[in-house]
């Protein structure tokens, strides 16, 4: 069996992979699991010096690693060279900070001496998408090898490449043989992976079905897991917001990555004062997108990352308009090669419409008018998602209280595009998922939490 990669730009066939058979696979785990053995009794130093490494690495062959993830899933190259730099930058923060994140916490009891210790698991489980085929695995990677767990990684078939060059640049940077191993396996090998002995967590960044699936089957094993879904990111528009600002900001945050992100804007709630000015010039600006070959620096909007992905984008779009949505800019397919959407923005949305209800994951901006900051607040939280949200406003304390007393989303930016950062943690609540990445939080996801105490 083997796995092809599809360039999406062009949908010509980039590279054939051979799959691993049920004993390659059993052998790979078996690797991690002896590696851990002895990794987690490497010291900080000496692990923090391969996580730098790494980070080296990573800034040494930018261009090298950039070019495969923007021939496989069609991001820009400008945005698939800045995705390595920022995984550099995740290595660098965590061979910094972990022995800090890790340290031993005494706690004041009446024993002689009581204390945290954070001690790694294992061998942990890595089900990561195509979106960010880099930034996805390194955000994962980073703090669990740091910590002394090894690492497997189940990556999307359609970014096999980078797969295979995430595993190269650990192994460039010195990590033993076993401490990240890539898995080529297709999906329905995952659940023997998870329900082996070595195995002691699995995290999954991707859909609602596939986290569904994955932690009922790591539930059955009683194994922990950390889920990174779907999104459906609210950003309110207040009418005291600086328009210029909220519309640039509003704009890239629809289109960044293509459309293709969890975390990307994608519903626009707009107060009624300010509504149409905003409109106005929102569309503007997303009407100002470049199609094109994601090579071509004037190009702003690659491919979706395959063609059966902008299929289904554009049947949310119909049938929102179908229902009663109005389409003011793009919604139809270019007569051209390739998984290419234009930018397209939809208004009159009503409940109960896919454009109301569903992940729009693509360049496709749901509009919004609403009365006031009250009504705003209702829309926005009116979902099953609950990853990121932005508020804009030029009264600092109003952003404030409502990102952090109003919102229901594991982030919230006021006056900004929500991102990620490793010094912060990274997760959301209700079907986006739950459990943290990044930050302290993410690096003791997968530890055990042990309490020490010496009467």
């Amino acid at each position: 069996m083997s796995i092809q990669t599809i360039d999406p730009a062009t949908e010509e066939v980039l590279d054939t992979y051979p799959t691993l058979d049920n004993g390659q696979l059993e052998g790979r785990i078996n690797k991690a699991h002896q590696a851990f053995r002895t990794w987690k009794k490497v010291s900080f130093e000496e692990r923090s010096r391969l996580m730098l490494a790494a980070a080296a690495e990573l800034k040494k062959n930018a261009e090298e690693y950039a070019e495969i993830a923007s021939r496989e899933m069609g991001k820009t190259y400008r945005s698939a060279l800045a995705e390595v730099k920022k995984c550099a930058w995740v290595c660098e923060y965590y061979a910094q900070e972990a022995p800090v994140l890790l340290a031993d916490e005494t706690i004041e009891t009446e024993a002689r001496k009581s204390y945290i210790s954070y001690q790694p698991l294992g061998v942990i489980l890595a089900i990561m998408p195509w979106n960010y085929p880099y930034w996805q695995v390194f955000r994962f990677a980073a703090p669990v090898l740091m910590a002394g767990n090894t690492a497997l990684l189940k990556h999307a078939t359609n970014v096999t490449g980078c797969a295979q060059a995430i595993e190269r640049i650990f192994r460039r940077a010195g990590f033993p043989e076993g401490a990240f191993t890539n898995l080529s396996i297709p999906t329905d090998m995952v659940k023997s992976v998870i329900e082996d002995r070595f195995v002691k967590a699995v995290t999954l960044t991707g859909s609602e079905k596939a986290g569904s699936i994955v932690a009922s089957q790591a539930g059955a094993q009683i194994k922990k897991t950390v889920l990174e879904l779907g999104g459906s990111d609210p950003y309110i528009i207040l009418e005291d917001a600086d328009l210029e600002q909220a519309v640039a900001i509003c704009a890239e945050g629809r289109l960044k990555n293509n459309g293709q992100s969890c975390i990307g804007a994608k519903r626009f709630i707009v107060v009624e004062d300010v509504y149409e000015a905003f409109l106005e010039k929102f569309k503007a600006k997303m009407a100002e997108s470049v199609m094109g070959d994601p090579f071509d620096d004037k190009t702003t909007l690659g491919p979706l990352a395959r063609t059966d992905l902008r299929e289904n984008l554009h049947r949310q779009v119909q049938e929102s308009i179908q229902q009663g949505a109005k389409c003011i800019l793009g919604g139809e397919i270019p007569d051209r090669p390739g998984a290419f959407y234009p930018a397209t923005i939809l208004t009159e949305i009503k409940a109960g419409m896919p454009a109301y209800e569903e992940e729009l994951f693509g360049p496709v901006a749901a509009v919004f008018k609403v009365k006031d900051e009250a009504e705003a607040i209702e829309i926005a939280n009116d979902t099953d998602f609950g990853l990121g949200a932005a508020i804009f406003t030029q009264n600092i304390a109003r952003g404030e209280r409502i990102a952090r007393k109003e919102i229901t989303a594991g982030s919230c930016f006021v006056n900004d595009m929500v991102n990620s950062d490793p010094r912060l943690p990274f997760g959301g609540i209700g079907v986006s998922g739950y459990g943290r990445e990044l930050s302290a939080l993410g690096i003791r996801e997968f530890v055990n939490i042990k309490t020490v105490s010496i009467a």
